[in-house]
């Protein structure tokens, strides 16, 4: 346990889980702001969810959280799998703050973040982001259409997301400084009522990376559940490779479709994919290298492109 137990009418139990692969480097500043992010919660759980890694993650896990709760997996077996184990592995708590590990928690946020669930309905809050020069990042999202797919390819992600027709990301900064509500957000820092994890159920672990923070919100809201943004909730996130690295890029883009199909039937999902297609291109012609990956995978008829492991 990584606290005494609360007493009150109001305490609030949490499982505050991380899951780690290869994170040596990162642990030291994402546990450095967990007594930040935790003030005025009494009584939590910290669960760290290994995926196998190669270097001293759990040892440096062990050292900097002694009271830490060690689930190794003993493979990389992705995101979301890592954050069922987690949660398997937790004791009773009212909810779960999903974390990763290049995230640094802000001052009081995970109180913030308990404040939102409170609410009626709200069963996932998500902090206000920030990267680490203290720039907003603009994490919430719609939920993926054909005309925002098309849209994105043919104006660009931050013109097509001025118009909720047209663009998935929510480009109006003063919708970050609101309770501002959204299809979904970057999975990398959710807090979810229990009530949510248990109607919901686990995540969905054939999304090796990428697009299990989308599936997951969407069933949420399927069951009645709204994501919400706590504005005074802080986290610095690190932005992670995928921007960089052709195959990450091309299983995110590939993820992306799938989540589509799996949704919408077969006439709908095809335009989506050629909506992606089109975007990829576009892309590539103009000097983008990571795009042919996206393409390429886009572009097999089955099966996703190869995991990371």
């Amino acid at each position: 346990m990584g606290a005494s137990a609360a007493t009150g009418q109001n305490a609030r139990r949490v499982t505050l889980l991380v899951v780690t692969f290869n994170s040596e480097d990162r642990l030291p500043g994402f546990f450095e702001s967990l007594p930040r992010g935790l003030a005025d919660v009494p009584d939590y759980e910290v669960v760290v969810a290994d995926n196998g890694s190669r270097d001293r993650s759990v040892d440096v896990a062990k050292a900097l959280w002694p009271s830490a709760t060690i689930v190794p997996i003993g493979r990389n077996a992705g995101y979301a799998a890592g954050i069922n184990a987690a949660v398997l592995a937790a004791g009773p708590s009212d909810a779960i703050l999903v974390l990763n590990d290049d995230i640094q928690l802000g001052d009081h946020s995970i109180r913030h973040l308990l404040d939102a669930i409170e609410e009626p309905g709200v069963g996932i809050a998500v902090p206000r982001l920030l990267d680490s020069e203290g720039e907003l990042l603009k994490s919430l999202r719609r939920e993926p259409t054909l005309s925002r797919a098309l849209g994105e390819a043919v104006l660009g992600g931050k013109r097509a997301g001025k118009y909720a027709a047209l663009g998935e990301v929510i480009e109006h900064e003063g919708s970050y400084y609101v309770a501002t509500e959204a299809d979904w957000a970057s999975g990398c820092a959710w807090l979810i009522s229990r009530e949510c994890w248990d109607t919901v159920g686990p995540w969905d672990e054939s999304y090796f990376l990428y697009a299990e923070d989308i599936d997951y919100a969407l069933r949420a809201r399927d069951q009645g559940f709204r994501l919400r943004l706590a504005p005074e909730a802080t986290a610095v996130h690190s932005v992670g490779p995928s921007h960089e690295v052709p195959r990450l890029w091309a299983m995110s883009v590939w993820n992306r479709y799938r989540l589509y199909r799996g949704r919408h039937g077969a006439l709908r999902s095809a335009l989506f994919r050629l909506s992606l297609l089109l975007n990829e291109a576009l892309r590539v012609i103009r000097g983008r290298p990571i795009h042919k990956a996206g393409f390429a995978a886009l572009l097999r008829s089955t099966n996703r492109p190869e995991e990371v492991r």
